[in-house]
């Protein structure tokens, strides 16, 4: 799974270096850098969610496992709109933190912008993916990453770029619309209930 979203995540550095230079290469990686920090985080309840699935599958408790996950959604949702709009607000000042170049200033911005828009969506679908892998069933999770990002992600970040007057911007847009499809794709799959199932 996880290299299957780092494969995209070349992908998408690839065309911004193609098409904006090195001053978008630059700034774009510069917001990168920020995304990684501040999606941290969700990880930690990512992998919480996990825990408490395996944990209370293995003590059959399975309704107590499904409302783990969707309450730990909730928190992650809660936790990363502050990020959104932390970010939102405060890109100037922290892509200048890193860079006096306003060329690589202003694609650090402009990225870490539109990067921030899906952070809420990132959260919830951290927390479903790994609520998935923690039940045992890390195979769906793993068909709807390579669908949402080399599927869907690539090509569209390609045709955004390419095709369309948002130029490098495009790439960037391309990941928040992955993650709102991968968003709903997670949760509709946990929804369904399967992975009560699942024999590890």
């Amino acid at each position: 799974q996880v290299i299957i979203g780092s494969g995209s995540w070349i992908i998408i550095t690839k065309l911004v270096a193609e098409t904006g230079g090195t001053a978008a290469s630059a700034g774009y990686q510069i917001a990168f850098r920020n995304f990684v920090f501040f999606i941290l985080p969700a990880w930690g309840l990512s992998n919480a969610a996990a825990t408490l699935v395996g944990q209370n599958l293995g003590a059959k408790q399975f309704d107590r496992a499904e409302q783990s996950v969707w309450m730990t959604s909730k928190y992650s949702a809660v936790l990363m709109g502050l990020v959104t709009i932390l970010l939102l607000a405060l890109a100037d000042p922290l892509i200048r933190i890193f860079t006096e170049d306003e060329a690589v200033a202003a694609y650090g911005i402009e990225g870490l912008r539109i990067i921030a828009s899906g952070f809420i969506f990132y959260g919830i679908s951290m927390v479903l993916s790994q609520a998935l892998n923690g039940a045992g069933d890390t195979k769906t999770p793993t068909r709807i990453n390579f669908l949402c990002f080399w599927i869907f992600q690539t090509p569209l970040a390609y045709v955004l770029v390419t095709k369309t007057d948002l130029n490098t911007a495009g790439a960037m847009v391309a990941i928040p619309l992955a993650h709102i499809l991968l968003t709903c794709l997670a949760w509709y799959v946990f929804k369904q209930g399967k992975w009560r199932n699942v024999k590890v």
